[in-house]
């Protein structure tokens, strides 16, 4: 996996080991400056090398991921072994919380939904009312 090479372009590295769905949202994301290597943003073009430290966006964007390059993927790969060319030094506790916030703005997101109810959300009524529809 880490092929011969031993360095990257960072918006590269960054979508070969799933931070990022698109090359272009990695590549955006530098732009904006919400990658950092230190205290400093970096551009698309950066190159990375095993033991640089980076900051990254999360998905949920509440949080920032505090991680050390390991290994240089160029491809994409799954995320088994993807998560092998890095080391996450982010808080857990803070991961939890985001998480969870995440998941309680979705519920609250979902629970004015209107119109006919689906199967799933029919089961659920009834497992918290003990009756039927009516």
């Amino acid at each position: 996996m880490a092929d011969g090479k031993k360095s990257l372009r960072a918006d590269k590295w960054m979508w070969a080991t799933r931070f990022f769905k698109t090359r272009s949202q990695a590549t955006k994301a530098c732009e904006g400056g919400k990658v950092k290597r230190g205290n400093l943003s970096i551009k698309p073009s950066t190159v990375l090398k095993a033991g640089d430290r980076l900051t990254i966006p999360a998905h949920e964007a509440n949080y920032q991921r505090e991680i050390t390059v390991t290994q240089i993927i160029e491809k994409r790969v799954s995320a088994a072994i993807a998560s092998e060319a890095y080391e996450e030094h982010t808080d857990e506790t803070i991961v939890a919380e985001a998480r969870e916030v995440a998941r309680t703005e979705r519920l609250l997101r979902n629970e004015g939904d209107q119109g006919r109810l689906t199967k799933k959300r029919r089961r659920d009524w009834e497992k918290v009312t003990g009756g039927f529809f009516e």
